[in-house]
Parts: structure tokens; C-alpha cells; sequence
């Protein structure tokens, strides 16, 4: 089937108020659905992740060109009252959907809150990202990733059992809130389709931090113990971890009884799958560390190349543990056509994980340059004055 050259969001507005990465993570989702982005950036300094570097392209980060390639950038100071009445204007005229993670009680001190916006314009979307919600003793609180991997408790159970605690190594929580604050404004848009009228969507870091940990908390709730930290590996599936072979590491995850025992038949020690200790998956999680360490050590009697090809012939997931310089240039990265260029070139960047009709939404504009768009808002400013 065709995909329709028209996207879900053609013709739909987004401004952008964000900075860093959420808000403009989540600008990046739609803008590649087809809406049109203006982001609002600080005039001078810009958005922080345009030094987020190296590396730099045309004088921005790597990074900033990722999640910003196709929007157009208007910079102007919301301290200055007549440039934030001008953002007011703008976004009554032209926008659908306002996103923005200023800090607590940003948007308001410039006029620009929800409550005022959707008074002036009730059909609007307006989505606040923020650190830790709206309610609550922690609201006004500021936050990044890195702190909300830490007070979510998603740390607490990150790493090897007998090493330093550790970190997701990507911002999970910055690029999870952007995916939510876009299901929601799009959620919204689509219910604005029968009503007519917006609403208020709300995100924040900590809500999205705990939801990764859901699986966790349910555990400990039903459980009272704490979880424990795998490594690779994971708390309720065994063995679902990396081996060592004789000259590398690989994945293996054999998550069920009738896998366990292929496994066992592959390795030639088919008595484990028979040993009660072993014969469940409760079992094995119960004798995990007795049984990973007889697994390990027929995975180390041969190489990585020798044990994948044979767990792929008896359909046990499994796969080598590649580096990116490895990932970029797979066969299997090169057929799905993800990694995609701005218009001009200059970057190269994942596209969005979704395909319309087997193709991939391909507009990717280029980068702008700070204020490059500032025309925007004087057009815009220069049509019919509001009723």
C-alpha cells in the first residue's frame, strides 16, 4: 500500500518554547508527522544543546541537529513585555499546539501560561513538560535526566551487583517525556476533532521515570524485596543475558521452558534442562547464580561466530553485542532506511521509528541557524488584525 504524500499532521501549527531536550524531542515527533514547528529560542544565547558538543556541524551540536532539523527558529526575549505580546499574537493566529519546559512558573511570569492562552484561543493544545508534575511538594522543583533516573529509583537497580551505581548512558527520561507529552497532544488533537475545544496536557521526567520502573514497583509492591541489579541480565527471565565466548560476548535470551531446553541442546548439557533446579523459569531465577555459571562455561569453550549460528538454527534469540560504529553500517540498519540526512547534508540523523504504507516520513528540512525565521512572526503579525 502507498503511503499519502499529505502526513497525520499536515497543516497542523506547533510552537515550540522549549530548550534542551524534552520539549524539542517531542517538537521533533511531530514536526516529523508533518506539522510545521516554530521554535522559540532565547535571543543571544539560543537553545543550550546548540553547544551541546563535540562533535559540531555548521556551528551547532550534533545533538541539536537531531532533534531540531525542520523547524524554523524565531529568537526574541520574553522579558521584553512587547516580544512576549508578539508570541502571544503568533501563537493565537497561527498555532494548534504550544509545547514548553521553561522552568516552573515560566510561561507565566511572561504571560504565556495555559490558563491565559486557552482563554484567548480555547481550541488550543498547550503541553507542559516538565521535572516532577504539576502537584505535589516537588513541583517547582528544576531536573534533569540524570536526576530522575536517580530519584525514580531507576538507578537503584542499574549495573552489576558489585559495582559503582550507574546511569541509563542516554537521556531515557528526556526522549520518554517527549514521546508522551506527543501521544498526548496528539490524543488531544484527535478528540479537538469532535469537540472543537483544547485542553491541558501535562508530562514531567518523574512520571515518565517511574512509568519505565512500573514492572519494579509492581514487583516490590507484591513482593517487598527489593529488586536486584543483573547486569545484562534481568530480574524474572533466565537465562535472558550476555555470555562471554572464547573471543567476544553475546546475547542470549531464552525465555521460556521449551527455549531453555534448546539451549541446553545446543550446548550438549541436556541434564540441565531435566535437574529440577532448572526445569522452570521460577526455578532457574531461584538458582540463577549456579546456573549461569555452568552456562558460561560451555559458552567459553568456542567462539562468538560458532554458538550464534547455531542458537539461529534452533530459533533462540540471540546476537552479538555491536558498538555503533558496527550498528550504522548492518545491513539490517541500512534496509530499514533509518538513518536519514537533513535536506542540505549537513547531518545525519535516526529517523522516526514509524513507517506509513512501509515508508518512512522523509521531509527532514535542515537545521535552522538562531533567529533564522524572525520573519515568521512579523508576517504573521501583519495579517488580519484579531477580532
Amino acid at each position: 500500500m502507498e503511503m499519502s504524500k499529505q502526513l497525520p499532521l499536515d497543516g497542523v501549527c506547533v510552537v515550540e518554547i522549549g530548550h534542551s531536550l524534552a520539549a524539542p524531542y517531542a517538537g521533533m515527533v511531530l514536526r516529523a508527522l508533518g506539522a510545521d514547528v516554530i521554535k522559540i529560542e532565547s535571543a543571544g544565547s539560543g537553545d543550550y544543546a546548540r553547544d551541546w558538543g563535540p562533535p559540531f556541524i555548521d556551528g551547532a551540536a550534533a545533538l541539536f541537529h537531531a532533534v531540531n532539523h525542520g523547524k524554523s527558529s524565531i529568537a526574541m526575549s520574553l522579558s521584553d513585555p512587547s516580544q512576549a505580546e508578539s508570541l502571544r499574537e503568533l501563537i493565537v493566529r497561527k498555532a494548534d499546539v504550544v509545547l514548553q519546559n521553561l522552568k516552573a512558573g515560566g510561561t507565566e511570569k511572561y504571560g504565556l501560561g495555559a490558563d491565559h492562552m486557552l482563554a484567548l484561543k480555547p481550541s488550543l493544545v498547550y503541553c507542559n513538560l516538565g521535572a516532577f508534575g504539576t502537584v505535589g511538594p516537588l513541583r517547582d522543583k528544576p531536573g534533569y535526566d540524570p536526576l530522575a533516573q536517580a530519584f525514580s529509583g531507576l538507578m537503584s537497580f542499574m549495573g552489576q551487583p558489585d559495582e559503582a551505581l550507574s546511569r541509563i548512558p542516554i537521556s531515557v527520561n528526556d526522549m520518554g517525556t517527549g514521546l508522551w507529552a506527543a501521544i498526548g497532544v496528539l490524543s488531544a488533537l484527535f478528540r479537538r476533532q469532535s469537540t472543537g475545544v483544547g485542553e491541558v496536557v501535562s508530562v514531567s521526567l518523574y512520571e515518565t521515570a517511574l512509568s519505565w520502573g512500573g514492572m519494579q514497583i509492581a514487583d516490590y509492591l507484591a513482593s517487598g524485596v527489593l529488586p536486584g541489579r543483573w547486569g545484562s541480565g534481568t530480574a524474572a527471565i533466565v537465562p535472558h543475558q550476555a555470555f562471554e565466548c572464547s573471543d567476544s560476548t553475546i546475547m542470549v535470551a531464552a525465555g521460556n521452558d521449551r527455549l531453555f531446553r534448546r539451549l541446553c541442546e545446543v550446548l550438549q548439557v541436556n541434564v540441565l534442562a531435566e535437574d529440577s533446579r532448572f526445569a522452570t523459569n521460577g526455578a532457574r531465577v531461584s538458582n540463577r547464580v549456579e546456573l549461569i555459571d555452568l552456562l558460561q562455561h560451555e559458552f567459553g569453550r568456542k567462539t562468538a561466530t560458532y554458538w550464534l549460528e547455531r542458537l539461529d538454527e534452533v530459533g533462540i534469540p540471540c546476537g552479538p553485542i555491536q558498538t555503533v560504529d558496527q550498528v550504522v553500517v548492518h545491513e539490517q540498519t541500512r534496509a530499514l532506511e533509518i538513518l536519514q540526512k537533513t535536506e542540505d547534508g549537513a547531518a545525519t540523523f535516526v529517523g522516526l521509528p514509524v513507517t506509513f504504507g512501509g515508508r518512512r516520513p522523509a521531509d527532514t528540512g535542515i537545521t535552522p541557524k538562531l533567529g533564522e525565521h524572525n520573519h515568521l512572526l512579523t508576517d504573521a503579525l501583519e495579517e488580519t488584525p484579531l477580532a
